[in-house]
């Protein structure tokens, strides 16, 4: 059971008698109901505040998997043009992934982007968002097609996790993850992620490292599920909501502790409750940073993603050892 949607509905009953109330009143012009909608809306507001005013990590990691949250495709949709391109010339083409050319604010770029489906037919076609090897496969072709080419990739992040199928790893599901992630390390031109939805495990890492990290404001980034931390730390899964607190999986947490760049505000009732206003502050935000990465030579480029990895995970500076060194 999705939290957000069961105090979502409220919120939804709400919104239908405003609206039968504002139909009424345009039927009937001669008797006024303005008064009662403007109660009724005065109520929403505060009810929305109270809902989504100050989310916990769990409730985060609800909005990340909410049924009606905005996938990759509508993100794609809105690039000024885009030829998708298939296949990993090797096995076949995973669905799950969705690779071609396109165009943001005139400037090419390869997109990279996990998809999860809408309704059932759709997720059974989509493995959920969850990532063949072939799937990766595709990703590390089209990777090194947009360095011969000199086009920057940008990718968008929305899994739970790679498929963990027999199948998957029959066919190295481990091995393309791995070849995914280090092939990014040293693609000898910008890359930039955007964390949409669940950024899940593996999965989720192997289009991932990127000279910028953008994350929704509702979206998660972590190496495990709270379900999966929970039952591996604490054999019990139901110890999931104390999991997604301890995980640090939230925009905030991450760019904190230096993982993420920059984190891209959601209207108030997460992205699905205005997907045309989300999906254009992040592409004017992903705008923003290609032509930042863009002033950067490639050797300063490649020299400050190394040193952003590095960081990551530091706890003490130089400084501190040498003064607990001399002490």
């Amino acid at each position: 059971m999705n939290v957000i949607v069961e105090r979502e509905k409220g919120l939804l009953e709400l919104e239908q008698r405003i609206g039968d109330l504002k139909a009424l009143s345009e039927q009937h012009p001669e008797a006024s109901f303005a008064a009662e909608i403007r109660a009724l809306e005065e109520k929403y507001a505060s009810l929305q505040r109270e809902i989504f005013g100050n989310l916990t990590a769990w409730q985060k990691v609800h909005m990340a998997r909410h049924p009606m949250r905005p996938r990759a495709t509508a993100f794609i949709a809105a690039l000024d043009e885009f030829v998708e391109l298939h296949g990993d010339r090797a096995f076949r083409d995973d669905p799950a992934v969705i690779g071609g050319i396109g165009r943001l604010e005139g400037r090419r770029i390869l997109v990279l982007a996990q998809q999860k489906g809408r309704d059932t037919k759709e997720n059974v076609r989509r493995n959920f968002g969850m990532v063949h090897p072939e799937g990766y496969r595709k990703g590390l072709r089209l990777m090194r097609l947009a360095e011969k080419f000199s086009l920057p990739i940008v990718t968008y992040i929305d899994t739970s996790g790679a498929d963990p199928g027999i199948g998957a790893e029959e066919r190295g599901q481990s091995e393309a993850i791995a070849q995914c992630i280090l092939q990014l390390t040293r693609v000898r031109v910008p890359v930039l992620a955007a964390v949409i939805g669940e950024g899940g495990s593996g999965g989720a890492l192997a289009f991932g490292v990127a000279d910028r990290i953008i994350m929704l404001e509702h979206s998660i980034f972590s190496i495990a599920s709270p379900e999966g931390c929970a039952a591996i730390l604490w054999k019990d899964a139901g110890k999931a909501e104390e999991a997604a607190t301890r995980l640090k999986l939230t925009g905030s947490d991450l760019k904190g502790l230096g993982i993420v760049d920059h984190i891209v505000a959601e209207p108030l009732g997460g992205a699905h409750r205005d997907v045309d206003a989300t999906v254009t502050s992040l592409l004017r935000e992903q705008a923003s940073s290609l032509d930042a990465l863009a002033m950067l030579p490639l050797e300063r480029l490649l020299q400050e993603r190394y040193a952003k990895y590095r960081r990551i995970g530091s706890w003490q500076s130089q400084s501190d050892r040498m003064v607990r060194g001399a002490t």
